[in-house]
């Protein structure tokens, strides 16, 4: 260990204490840069002892993006950070999870990330939470300064997003909760997995700053995500042209007709194992080749393969973003990166913008024209196909009226003779419609028309 302060010799890393870990990020704090506000910038030791002894910083998901995430905020001088994730280590998460070893399988991943950096970074607090973000109330969000996801689901992203902007205050600014939102084709949901021959998935990942209230929220952008793959139950049955068909039949139509009531547990190496070696029968007998285990894995749990690299480069431009908002060394992004590496590597940014009729940020009612011959289990089918909505299992009323509720059974049988009615004879024209889901933190608030 070297005597004299200063940077890394030529020789290797030597410290003169453990602080000198941070000499490089110093040299952005202690002076202002070419993008640098000055009127919100305190160079020198107020912005350091911001970062790393107040700001306390909320990850959410410590899979693949989380691990890169985790181990960034802790070598950028963020001292203070919380982790929340409701899975356990697989072995297939090993490849590129690195804070996770084979001793680790079956151990919860926020609980053994945050030990991993805690033993490597000495003097960065962890605090994880091995559960779901909806355990949470708003108390708990209200002590970050910032949010960071590195989610694999579209509906999380939609929880936090709307419980972000329903937290914001005007008369309070400290209740305005900045969040960054990485995610990566490999295992985010919001690259849905879609049928091509000869793909080249895993290269593509996405980066935004959300400032609630202020910028467009997740929920402006749903008509950006891919829809999934629909494959159409007559060509799985009858005709099969694709791998993917083959293994569709296996896990859609022959595992409950073989295996009855039991739910085919998608997490479960011998339940895929069965739906390879059934579809892999069934591409023999159509003559069909390219059903394999991974592409079977892939096709049931709706996923695509993950490529390391790709998280590596946007958990670094979600940790960038947070350094930046943090410290106001530098202009965040507005609003959106994105990254394409499936011909070389390209990247581009622009500015999303909000959308009025948003149900989370933009406050105004949707406006719907339908035929007046729709009936209300139509309505139900467009809000269910409908990109811009992406609502599962959508209950309906109107500010005077129940029109049907999709739970509980009880309630959901009694309201069932309306889904033959036609809408007009329940909303009248310029009429409001509240949509409202158990998967949803809000409410979606409809104006109908009718043609």
């Amino acid at each position: 260990m070297a005597t004299a302060a200063g940077p890394p010799t030529a020789n290797g890393f030597h410290y003169a204490d453990w602080e000198d870990r941070y000499y490089h990020v110093d040299q952005v704090l202690d002076r202002p840069g070419p993008r640098t506000d000055p009127d919100s910038f305190m160079a020198g030791a107020a912005v350091k002892n911001f970062l790393r002894d107040k700001c306390k910083i909320l990850v959410i998901g410590a899979g693949g993006l989380g691990c890169e995430i985790l181990a960034n905020l802790a070598l950028s001088g963020f001292k203070d950070i919380h982790v929340i994730d409701m899975d356990t280590i697989d072995i297939s998460n090993l490849n590129r999870q690195f804070l996770f070893r084979p001793k680790d399988v079956g151990q919860p991943k926020a609980t053994i990330a945050a030990e991993y950096i805690m033993k490597r970074v000495p003097g960065v607090t962890v605090t994880p939470y091995y559960g779901k973000i909806q355990d949470k109330d708003d108390d708990y969000y209200m002590q970050f300064n910032l949010v960071i996801c590195g989610l694999d689901s579209v509906e999380a992203r939609r929880w936090i997003n709307a419980t972000l902007v329903n937290l914001v205050d005007r008369e309070n600014p400290e209740s305005l909760k900045p969040l960054i939102d990485g995610g990566t084709e490999g295992r985010d949901l919001s690259f849905r997995y879609h049928v091509a021959p000869h793909r080249s998935e895993g290269f593509k990942g996405q980066a935004r700053v959300i400032l609630p209230t202020i910028t467009s929220c997740y929920e402006c952008s749903l008509d950006m995500l891919n829809k999934p793959t629909v494959f159409p139950i007559c060509t799985i049955a009858n005709t099969p042209r694709l791998p993917e068909h083959c293994i569709e039949w296996a896990s859609v139509l022959e595992w409950p007709r073989v295996k009855g009531e039991t739910k085919l547990d998608t997490d479960d190496p011998d339940h895929i194992q069965w739906v390879y070696d059934v579809a892999l029968k069934r591409a023999e007998e159509f003559k069909i080749e390219g059903v394999t285990w991974s592409l079977t894995h892939g096709v049931v749990k709706n996923i695509i393969p993950a490529i390391a690299s790709t998280n590596a480069i946007i958990a670094a431009s979600c940790c960038n973003e947070a350094f930046k908002i943090a410290t106001s060394s530098a202009a965040c992004l507005n609003n959106y990166f994105m990254l394409i590496g499936t011909d070389s590597v390209y990247s581009y940014t622009f500015e999303h913008e909000k959308r009025d009729d948003c149900p989370v940020c933009g406050g105004e009612s949707l406006e719907i024209s339908i035929p007046e011959s729709w009936t209300v289990e139509r309505l139900i089918e467009m809000l269910v196909e409908r990109q811009d909505i992406q609502i599962k299992k959508p209950s309906l009323s109107t500010p005077t009226k129940h029109i049907y509720f999709q739970a509980p059974p009880q309630l959901e049988t009694a309201m069932r003779p309306n889904l033959e009615k036609k809408v007009s004879e329940l909303v009248p024209e310029g009429g409001d419609v509240i949509v409202t889901a158990s998967t949803l933190p809000f409410n979606l608030s409809l104006r109908i028309t009718y043609t």
